[in-house]
């Protein structure tokens, strides 16, 4: 049986989860800080992403969501998916416009790596998702923190670097679907595995009426569907914006 306390407590009850709110004075910190960095943004777009993203990291380490992943695998996917899913993109629209005079410096070089971005958020993804690491980060602060940072860091330079090339469709489109493609390959293998792999949760589904098994099955789907259709939605709305444009003479022959 697993006796480790995650970061988020012990795993809820039904009856106990409306009460398990984090108040962590430490993250309650960093949610104020990041929440002064969003309302100076430019305003419009810039802001408004900036405040959606702390809105999702809110809900994901705030709300009973951070207790919920302590008992149920499947919450635990649907909280990574909000990190990478929602508050990566939405903080990348936020920075998409650097402050005057950052001309070609380290952010802007990091934003122009595509091509390293993409393999280093797949890493994080499956070395997390994979058993032994995964009830690691569950057994330890730390490693919980190195977990939650290096999936949103890598999330936030995947989305920043996609939408630095956004004009040229190719190497965007490419990319977008490159991580459509290994998150449906991942939650595929999860959904199908024919044993529960995630230890921490052995003795914590039945009371949300789940085997171990179902809800890891669960999680697979989560991942296998909503998540991929983040990336799919992405690389549509740019085809559809793009077939929406103008040619560059004017459409003549």
């Amino acid at each position: 049986m697993w006796s480790a306390i995650p970061y988020c407590g012990v795993g809820p009850v039904p009856g106990e989860l409306w009460g398990r709110w984090n108040l962590d004075p430490y993250l309650l910190s960093l949610l104020a800080l990041l929440l002064g960095w969003a309302a100076l943004r430019p305003a419009g777009l810039p802001r408004r992403a900036a405040l959606g993203g702390w809105l999702v990291l809110a809900l994901a380490f705030v709300s009973p969501l951070c207790a919920l992943s302590s008992a149920l695998f499947s919450s635990r996917v649907a909280h990574h998916v909000l990190l990478v899913g929602a508050a990566a993109p939405l903080l990348a629209l936020a920075l998409a416009s650097p402050p005057r005079g950052a001309g070609a410096g380290p952010w802007r070089a990091l934003q122009g790596a595509l091509g390293l971005a993409v393999p280093a958020h797949i890493l994080a993804l499956w070395l997390w998702h994979a058993p032994p690491l995964y009830a690691a980060a569950l057994s330890s602060h730390a490693l919980y923190w190195a977990m939650q940072a290096s999936l949103l860091g890598t999330g936030l330079w995947f989305w920043s670097a996609a939408l630095a090339r956004r004009d040229a469709s190719p190497p965007f489109l490419a990319a977008l679907l490159t991580m459509m493609a290994q998150m449906g390959l991942l939650g595929a293998l999860i959904t199908f595995a024919p044993a529960p792999l995630y230890a921490p949760h052995l003795g914590t589904t039945q009371a949300w009426g789940l085997s171990p098994l179902q809800d890891q099955q669960l999680g697979g789907l989560i991942m296998w569907v909503p998540a991929s259709l983040v990336y799919l939605g992405a690389a549509l709305l740019h085809a559809a914006q793009g077939l929406r444009e103008p040619a560059p003479d004017g459409g003549k022959a």
